[in-house]
């Protein structure tokens, strides 16, 4: 039997995965230069911190891993490219839903899973 925790480990996985993805052939969020090698999928806000937005697609860019990484998430660059991508009005959305507290289900999870799984086969 899987715990919560197991689920959430499961969806961030499959999540990250289609983040990798969706963003395939862009350069890095943070510091616009193409990403050679590993792919990292870079959350804006914290995703330990910030669970209401850990599978927000607004919130989660792909990134090369010396900004991700070894320079923090490189955040300064991040939200200037990152408002420049998703547009202010989805930048402020986005920061309100931050602050919102999030305990995930494991049925909440087990949809995300589903979900990203699918999106990823249709991509494919």
């Amino acid at each position: 039997l899987k715990t919560t925790q197991d689920w959430l480990k499961e969806a961030q996985v499959v999540f990250n995965r289609y983040i990798n993805i969706r963003d395939k052939g862009l350069p890095c969020i943070s510091c616009s230069k193409p990403i050679k090698g590993r792919v990292n999928a870079s959350h804006f806000w914290n995703a330990n911190n910030h669970h209401n937005v850990r599978f927000d697609e607004d919130n989660v860019h792909s990134s090369c891993i010396t900004c991700n990484q070894f320079l923090s998430g490189n955040l300064l660059e991040y939200r200037t490219r990152l408002c420049s991508k998703i547009g202010q009005e989805r930048f402020d959305e986005l920061q309100e839903k931050r602050h919102i507290t999030k305990k995930w289900t494991s049925e909440e999870l087990k949809e995300i899973i589903k979900k990203y799984k699918n999106l990823i086969r249709d991509m494919k």
